[in-house]
């Protein structure tokens, strides 16, 4: 089970995106923001698409997944911790493919299971694919899955202690990700406490907005934290991994 502090390394745009960049670079920028982030103290790792904007709903294209797997393989070989992946926007099938090839201990999927209304369109949870295929490639895997997932509206009725409850007992979560309305913004901390009551032997995780001033008060309650924007230079998402910032979040969570 991953534990304690999860920290973002956003990839650039890859090949085939809208803004692509060469992928050397990408490379070289994302493999620099790892270092920094484990120097720094973090835990883990969480290498995602994030420069691949505006991203497909599921389904990536095959360029994607294999430039992913490339960069996460010259990720691992400067580190020494665990780290996972999150295929944007919601390909559970292809963070499977890239974690049975780089070594990735868990990935995140953000619609697991039911449905969401995105800025990709509907997104329909695929958890019994994911689930047959974790299983016969790499059940060692654990998947990470989002409640009421940021930049996304549920259903007219569905609740967050249904959706938790359908991802732990249904849908093969190894973990509930709770997070704010969009990347980098703060969580609801009734939302983390009305999902620990509702599936209290679910490992949790704080998926936004997390800062030096909240990371230890939400580790209070949580298993993990994933935290991106909080350590860039000036807090700006898009921005390198700044070591001061990065520092000041692992001294805050002690």
């Amino acid at each position: 089970m991953i534990r304690g502090l999860i920290g973002m390394v956003h990839l650039g745009p890859l090949p085939g995106a809208a803004r692509s960049v060469p992928l050397d670079e990408v490379i070289d920028r994302a493999v620099s923001d790892a270092v920094d982030l484990v120097d720094a103290g973090f835990d883990a790792l969480m290498i995602e698409n994030f420069g691949d904007a505006p991203f497909f709903a599921d389904d990536v294209p095959k360029v994607t997944i294999a430039a992913m797997t490339r960069a996460i393989a010259a990720i691992a070989a400067e580190i020494e911790v665990p780290f996972g992946v999150n295929v944007l926007r919601n390909d559970g099938l292809g963070g499977l493919a890239v974690a049975a090839a780089t070594g990735a201990q868990f990935i995140r999927i953000n619609v697991l299971s039911g449905s969401m209304s995105t800025d990709q369109g509907p997104i329909i949870g695929r958890a019994a694919e994911v689930s047959r295929l974790k299983a016969a490639m790499v059940p060692e895997v654990e998947i990470l899955a989002d409640v009421m997932v940021k930049h996304a509206v549920p259903p007219p009725g569905l609740t967050i202690e249904q959706a938790a409850a359908d991802l732990w007992e249904r849908a093969g979560a190894d973990g509930i990700v709770v997070s704010g309305a969009g990347t980098g913004q703060p969580l609801d901390r009734r939302d983390l406490d009305t999902v620990h009551l509702t599936v209290p032997g679910a490992p949790l995780y704080a998926g936004s907005g997390v800062t030096e001033n909240t990371v230890a008060d939400i580790l209070t309650v949580c298993t993990g934290v994933i935290v991106g924007t909080a350590t860039k230079i000036d807090g700006v998402t898009t921005n390198r991994v700044d070591p001061v910032r990065a520092r000041a979040i692992v001294e805050a969570a002690k």
